[in-house]
C-alpha cells in the first residue's frame, strides 16, 4: 500500500478538501460548497491523503436503474500524478461501482486535463461522446470501459 488514506467527506473541512481537488482539475466547472454537499448525499465520494496532506479525491455516480452505468472518476492533483494514487483510487472506485450493481463503467474527463485523458485511455476507456456544456468553452469527453 502507498500509505494512501481515503475518507468519505462527512464535515466541512474534508467536504471542503473534495471541492478544492475539484475545482482546481475542474476549474471550468467551479462548485460551490452547497452543490458539493448535494452530491455527497447523491454520489459516493471520497478524499484521498497522504500523511495531512491533500491529494485527491473521487467520485462514484452509482448505477442507473434501466442501464447500470455507473460512473468513476478519479482525481489526483498535479504533483502527486505518477505515483500510482490514480490506480488505488480509480481500482477503489470500479470496485465500488460494481458492488453498486454496475454492469457497464463510464468517466468523464475535461479535454484539458490530458493526464486525466491519458489515464482513461490507458486503463482500457474508449471516447463515445464530446461535447460542451451550456456557457462553458472547454468540452468534455465521455468514455466508457471496454
Amino acid at each position: 500500500m502507498s500509505g494512501l488514506r481515503l475518507q468519505r467527506p462527512e464535515d466541512d473541512a474534508t467536504l471542503e478538501d473534495w471541492r478544492h481537488v475539484h475545482n482546481v482539475i475542474i476549474p471550468t466547472h467551479v462548485l460551490s460548497p452547497d452543490e458539493v454537499r448535494e452530491r455527497a448525499l447523491r454520489h459516493h465520494l471520497e478524499v484521498a491523503y497522504l500523511g495531512d496532506a491533500l491529494i485527491g479525491c473521487s467520485t462514484v455516480r452509482p448505477p442507473t436503474d434501466h442501464t447500470r452505468t455507473a460512473t468513476v472518476i478519479a482525481r489526483v492533483l498535479t504533483p502527486h500524478r505518477g505515483r500510482g494514487f490514480g490506480e488505488e483510487l480509480y481500482a477503489r472506485g470500479l470496485d465500488r461501482a460494481r458492488e453498486l450493481g454496475a454492469a457497464v463503467i463510464e468517466t468523464v474527463v475535461l479535454s484539458s486535463n490530458e493526464d486525466g485523458l491519458r489515464f482513461a485511455l490507458r486503463h482500457g476507456f474508449v471516447e463515445t461522446e464530446r461535447y460542451l456544456l451550456p456557457g462553458e468553452h472547454v468540452p468534455w469527453i465521455d468514455l466508457r470501459l471496454s
